[in-house]
């Protein structure tokens, strides 16, 4: 098969998505939120136990990601019957501030923060959304999603991580008239609540997008049995596809790309699926390109370069990692030696988190799976994507948060 010369794809295909690459990662999926960031100078292979470590340190049980800005990291974890949002000095791991608010019989927390100006958006498990000051974690406003809007609360707890366009804060809560809400950024209130997705099957678990559809900015979300786009500013819908799998869950991000191509995927029957959206006369359509249950990406995300998309496939039994054609579904290569993984993309290379607590680098291609360097990082689950500014990687399972260098210089013994 014919070999991609990924690294200049890549620069291609990244330079034409929607926004300008950021030295920070202040929310979910990167700084555009499709888990590809525009690093350079990584490491081509990691020494035999991994890249180097600049610091690691004690964290609660969670699966939030790793949020940076300024210096400074925020997440989120749990201790006890406390759900605790964090931030730590960058340079060392060590706690500039705590936030801990009394949550009992939960999990998590799953969402991840969501930082905008001068402050930090989070969403905790039991439906709890909070605006907090950046600089010292005061609260500025709160909302009790379940008292003040009827909201249903998930079977695994509320996981969804809104997201911010302009002077709102998009939010899937999951309810009856409260589907997807908009917050007024300052002040909390509500700007437009509509839909009723998550009223009728488990709730809101895939974390909404933004995306240029055709010259129009759209909010788009995969709820429990499709996947939508919405108008930013009243929350109606523009468009629907159905996606439906045997438990009515979907939890994997949405892939848009810049081509008019939207990836989106989930466990079992949903399997995954690649939809052309077009305008014409003032209407939105949606056209099938294919679809597969060959690429049924469960729990973790996926990424895109250029027309390939990547994910850990397997909803039951054996994990493999998977590469498809975005445009015409046909598989590339399925990859034994991870289980389920997240993966994030930097510099033409693939770096690999998997359940089991194993880190990988990786370079695809269409004909393999160049596996560089594998490490063990973790023995808990580790089911949170990795995080990179610049050639520092942040990765946490549910007891620990570690620094690593993955730049050229970890590269030697």
């Amino acid at each position: 098969m014919q070999r991609v010369n990924f690294n200049v794809l890549a620069i291609l295909f990244l330079a034409i998505v929607a926004f300008p690459a950021q030295a920070q990662w202040l929310q979910w999926g990167g700084p555009n939120r499709n888990f590809s960031v525009d690093a350079t100078g990584l490491a081509d292979k990691w020494p035999d136990g991994g890249p180097k470590k600049i610091w690691s340190r004690p964290l609660g049980a969670g699966f939030s990601s790793i949020i940076v800005d300024g210096g400074r990291l925020y997440t989120m974890y749990r201790s006890g019957t406390d759900e605790i949002v964090v931030a730590v000095n960058a340079a060392d791991g060590k706690t500039v501030w705590e936030r801990k608010f009394s949550v009992p019989n939960s999990t998590g927390p799953n969402a991840s923060p969501v930082i905008v100006g001068d402050f930090i958006y989070t969403f905790g498990v039991a439906g709890h959304l909070r605006c907090l000051r950046k600089e010292n974690g005061d609260v500025a406003w709160s909302k009790d999603l379940v008292k003040d809007l009827k909201a249903k609360k998930p079977q695994y707890g509320f996981s969804s991580t809104p997201v911010a366009y302009k002077d709102r804060l998009i939010a899937a809560v999951g309810g009856t008239g409260c589907g997807v809400v908009a917050f007024d950024l300052k002040t909390g209130n509500v700007v437009w609540r509509k839909h009723d997705f998550g009223a009728k099957d488990d709730g809101m678990y895939s974390s909404p997008i933004v995306a240029s559809v055709e010259g129009e900015d759209q909010i788009i979300l995969l709820n429990g049995t499709d996947v939508v786009g919405m108008d930013p500013a009243n929350g109606d819908i523009r468009w629907s596809h159905s996606h439906v799998n045997q438990t009515k869950v979907n939890v994997a991000t949405p892939l848009w790309g810049a081509d008019g191509i939207l990836f989106i995927t989930s466990g079992g029957e949903g399997g995954g699926r690649a939809l052309r959206i077009v305008k014409a006369d003032g209407k939105f359509t949606t056209t099938e390109v294919w679809a597969t249950q060959k690429m049924d990406v469960a729990i973790t995300n996926t990424v895109r370069i250029a027309d390939f998309v990547y994910g850990s496939v397997g909803y039951q039994g054996p994990s493999f990692f998977s590469g498809i054609n975005v445009k015409t579904g046909d598989i590339l290569w399925r990859e034994r030696g991870f289980a389920k993984a997240n993966v994030l993309f930097a510099d033409g290379k693939l770096i690999l988190l998997d359940e089991d607590g194993n880190l990988g680098l990786a370079v695809p291609s269409t004909g393999t799976l160049d596996i560089r360097s594998k490490a063990v990082m973790f023995k808990k689950p580790a089911r949170t994507v990795p995080t990179l500014v610049g050639t520092t990687l942040y990765v946490r399972d549910t007891e620990n948060l570690v620094a690593l260098d993955v730049g050229g210089a970890s590269a030697r013994p």
